[in-house]
């Protein structure tokens, strides 16, 4: 195992220090709870946001946090649901009297903690909690991790639609539904080329071929729908983009928001070879792409692989996808 690290057990410990230290203006951590806020928070009046998982999938969750998007982000260990108590002072720490919202991916620990935390954080301190799960992979039904289908790629378009909406002041009710629009309209599908090492462990989660390739991998590396053969770019696009859509119609007048992920140990030249060829079969199945995201958003530490996500997109979600947004990992508008 070779990683730029200390200690495998103080990796996100160190990690979020190097955080605070290199977005001083834009952050605050809170280093005994692993939570990340938002700089100047919680803001009066609006719907406070927070989300949060395990480590290892960066800039997800902590990236995210800042304007426009997250109040607060939750850091668990390496692919590791954060614990309550995370959560609850994340959910206290935010609320600025309009109401909180979390945005959980689904997966057992993930949705378990945070409905803990909600009936914790109005308990003690009287704060509304509204939850939304998200669960826009199509390759599997139920996983190692999940009851369901698991939470992926919608995850960084929730909390980008979201955040615009809880920005322009809107009430919890509203920015609640907003992300439930996105994760219903939102369907994904991801590949892996190679296995992810989690440094605690020291060797692969699992084991890949020089020829092979997982089709459906889970951003834990949890298996897939498939193992196959290694192909092009080309015929993995179309591999990814088969399911999703058949499992949503976005042939609509508004367009798609394409978003082309890389799970962390796959370089943006590549990414941009499977986004020309998703986008020309999307061409070819009659659906418009409204705007596009590629790079590294939603990682699985050193996976070599990509993955695909579409949402249905309309009038509203594309104003609010291009509101202003000033995070460490997203910035545009501003």
């Amino acid at each position: 195992m070779k990683k730029l690290i200390n200690d495998p057990a103080d990796v996100v410990a160190e990690a979020l220090r190097g955080m605070a230290a290199a977005h001083p203006a834009e952050l605050r951590v809170d280093h005994e709870h692993k939570v990340i806020y938002r700089a100047g928070g919680p803001v009066a009046g609006k719907v406070g946001l927070i989300s949060g998982g395990g480590s290892g999938h960066e800039p997800l969750h902590g990236g995210f946090v800042g304007v426009g998007m997250l109040d607060a982000a939750c850091a668990g260990e390496v692919f590791t649901s954060p614990v309550p108590d995370q959560m609850v002072a994340a959910t206290k720490g935010v609320d600025g009297g309009a109401g909180v919202l979390h945005i959980v991916k689904n997966y057992t620990g993930d949705v378990m903690n945070f409905e803990m935390a909600a009936e914790l954080a109005n308990a003690e301190a009287g704060v509304e909690v509204v939850s939304v799960v998200v669960d826009d992979d199509v390759a599997v039904q139920d996983s190692l991790y999940t009851a369901g289908r698991r939470g992926v790629g919608a995850t960084v378009l929730v909390e980008k639609i979201t955040g615009a909406a809880a920005e322009q002041g809107r009430p919890l009710d509203q920015v609640a539904d907003i992300a439930r629009k996105v994760n219903a309209g939102s369907r994904s599908m991801g590949v892996a080329l190679t296995s992810c090492t989690v440094p605690a462990a020291g060797r692969p989660t699992f084991e890949l071929g020089e020829a092979e390739m997982e089709v459906g991998v889970g951003i834990h590396g949890e298996p897939g729908r498939q193992r196959v053969p290694l192909a092009a770019a080309k015929q993995v696009a179309e591999r990814l983009l088969e399911p999703i859509l058949a499992d949503l119609d976005f042939t609509g007048d508004g367009g798609v928001v394409a978003f082309v992920n890389g799970l962390g140990g796959t370089p943006l030249l590549e990414l941009y070879v499977v986004y020309q060829e998703v986008a020309a079969l999307l061409n070819k199945a009659g659906v418009e792409v409204a705007r596009s995201l590629v790079g590294p958003y939603i990682t699985s530490l050193d996976m070599a692989g990509a993955s695909v996500t579409l949402l249905r997109a309309d009038d509203e979600l594309l104003r609010l996808w291009d509101a202003p947004v000033n995070t460490p990992a997203l910035r545009w508008g501003l």
